[in-house]
């Protein structure tokens, strides 16, 4: 009797999702299941303390980034029904257009009062809608430049997780979606709650806002966005390397454009520059840590040792070995 009765009372908190066109299912799915966790005992993921509605944004299924489509669950109507809505941007090459209709129903959200989230690139949307005028927002510095590019007046920052500013919440996406998630659990259901749903998720603890965004790791500046980009999805793919030519393919961009933009830019072409990020991070791996030879092969992207060995001696004229063994003489 006492479980049936709860299941009657009204949610805490009432989120509404809207997906914008080949959103980020990373994004997504961290909030969501955070709600889901924090709404039940244990893992029952029944809608109680929390409920959540997809809403329909493009008449249909929405297909994420990856590939995969997501179903809405509710018609995109009564914002008011809502204490927030959560907006999950997508990928913003090739525009990231939503429908005049989506936009009318967040400026009506605003008017109603109801809080609005940007998740990722859903800053994009707020801000192209004229709803983060005035207001302070969390920018991924992967955006960074683009933002500030197209939304100049917007102030904003790239070194916070998440930022709450009045009834406009925004985050860099990734991970800090989880911690954005529980600080609207805290405030809404409880401490414990947020708590409990992110032990479940194998996060210690919610994080405040002005945690800082673990920032990009540059060797070389550049001025060309594109040339930036592609940067950083080089480090970011340095263990198994692709070729560049997959690299191309997310930035939208042939490969002898790519290597004539990186050439004028930097004086280097993509490949002589993941060469350079695998000797200076086989360096400090060597010189900063106690992982052993071929494990550090394989964080810079080698398939054996035999090859690192090489590599290592050709670029510094110094086996891996002696290139640790100095390291350790400078430190003392």
């Amino acid at each position: 009797m006492k479980s049936h009765a709860r299941e009657k009372t009204e949610p805490k908190l009432r989120v509404g999702f809207l997906l914008a066109p080949r959103f980020t299912l990373t994004a997504f799915a961290g909030f969501v299941d955070a709600l889901r966790l924090a709404a039940d005992e244990g893992d029952r993921s029944r809608q109680l303390l929390a409920r959540w509605t997809i809403l329909d944004t493009s008449d249909g299924p929405i297909t994420s980034s990856c590939g995969a489509s997501v179903v809405p669950n509710a018609p995109l109507e009564s914002p008011q029904d809502y204490d927030y809505l959560v907006v999950v941007g997508g990928l913003l090459h090739g525009g990231q257009r939503v429908q005049p209709r989506l936009t009318a129903f967040l400026r009506e959200a605003a008017a109603a009062g109801v809080k609005l989230v940007g998740l990722c690139t859903g800053s994009f949307v707020l801000a192209r809608a004229g709803l983060l005028d005035g207001y302070l927002a969390s920018v991924s510095w992967f955006h960074r430049e683009e933002f500030v590019a197209e939304f100049p007046e917007c102030r904003i920052v790239s070194n916070q997780m998440f930022v709450a500013d009045r009834d406009r919440l925004t985050c860099a996406g990734g991970t800090s979606v989880v911690h954005l998630a529980a600080h609207l659990i805290e405030r809404s259901i409880g401490r414990a709650s947020a708590v409990k749903a992110l032990r479940i998720m194998i996060e210690e603890q919610p994080l405040p806002s002005r945690t800082l965004q673990p920032e990009e790791v540059m060797s070389v500046r550049s001025t060309d966005t594109m040339v930036h980009k592609a940067m950083l999805l080089l480090e970011q793919q340095l263990q198994s390397p692709a070729p560049i030519d997959e690299l191309c393919e997310p930035l939208g961009i042939g490969r002898r454009q790519l290597e004539r933009r990186f050439q004028r830019d930097v004086g280097l072409s993509p490949a002589e520059y993941r060469t350079r990020l695998r000797l200076e991070r086989a360096r400090w791996l060597l010189q900063n840590t106690d992982l052993e030879v071929t494990e550090v092969s394989f964080e810079c992207g080698f398939h054996d040792g035999a090859s690192f060995s090489r590599f290592v001696r050709k670029e510094l004229g110094m086996s891996p070995r002696e290139v640790r063994q100095v390291g350790r003489v400078v430190a003392r």
